[in-house]
């Protein structure tokens, strides 16, 4: 579904990224880790034109994505951010309706899909005129879902969509999302910087450190299979769930 070639990215004559090349697979589920600081989300943004590449190309469905191409790839891409990334001047409905109301989809058509996600996604109908500073923190996270989701794109970005939750709140959300990835069966490339919650919802894990891809696989992989002392370290300093067979 996504493919980098031979792609890098500099910011203030500093290598953010590369060069690498990663292919991601459709309808996997692929996430993205690592230390901070080690170009995850620079390598989301790239995939859908929120930065260009200094060198190398990306493709999004055999596409090549560059300023020409990105507004209509990003019609196919749901992107979701920390805290949902929600505008506040606006209710959770016209969040989630924002894009689809731009384009002059019906308003009918509209409002089955507000009725179709907030099921999908657990959350209250009464909530939807609600403003973002009166929802919690998993409400607002569930309205960024709901928002990525409404044009039902062929894939799904995602930058650490739970970092900012509280650990209970943060697990119940994790078993919600995987339900919902698993339903969906689109394409999705997440963002974390945990290893337990990468190994909760990957099919793929690529690790990177300081630019760079250091190892790609399963999480199983990772666990028993370092490529390097890095991945070995890196997998002992991390609290996770239960090793993966």
């Amino acid at each position: 579904m996504f493919a980098l070639n031979d792609v890098s990215k500099v910011f203030a004559r500093r290598a953010a990224l590369g060069p690498l090349s990663l292919n991601v697979p459709a309808g996997q589920t692929t996430v993205l880790i690592g230390p901070s600081g080690c170009g995850k989300s620079t390598l989301l943004r790239l995939l859908i034109g929120l930065f260009a590449p200094d060198t190398g190309a990306v493709y999004f469905d055999g596409e090549r994505v560059t300023p020409a191409t990105a507004r209509a790839i990003r019609l196919r891409v749901g992107y979701v951010i920390q805290d949902g990334g929600l505008f506040p001047h606006l209710t959770a409905r016209g969040n989630v309706t924002l894009m689809a109301r731009h384009l002059g989809r019906p308003r009918d058509t509209i409002e089955a899909r507000v009725n179709e996600l907030a099921e999908l996604t657990r959350f209250p109908l009464d909530g939807l005129d609600r403003y973002p500073h009166q929802l919690s923190g998993g409400q607002r996270q569930r309205v960024g879902l709901m928002r990525a989701l409404m044009l039902n794109p062929d894939a799904l970005l995602l930058d650490e969509p739970l970092g900012a939750l509280d650990p209970l709140v943060r697990a119940e959300l994790q078993a919600e999302l995987r339900d919902i990835f698993r339903a969906l069966a689109k394409t999705v490339v997440m963002v974390t910087h945990d290893l337990g919650e990468a190994t909760f919802f990957a099919d793929r894990v690529v690790l990177l450190r300081d630019g760079r891809i250091v190892q790609e696989g399963s999480p199983a992989d990772l666990w028993h299979r370092a490529a390097d002392p890095f991945v070995t370290r890196f997998v002992q300093a991390q609290r996770g769930p239960e090793v993966p067979a």
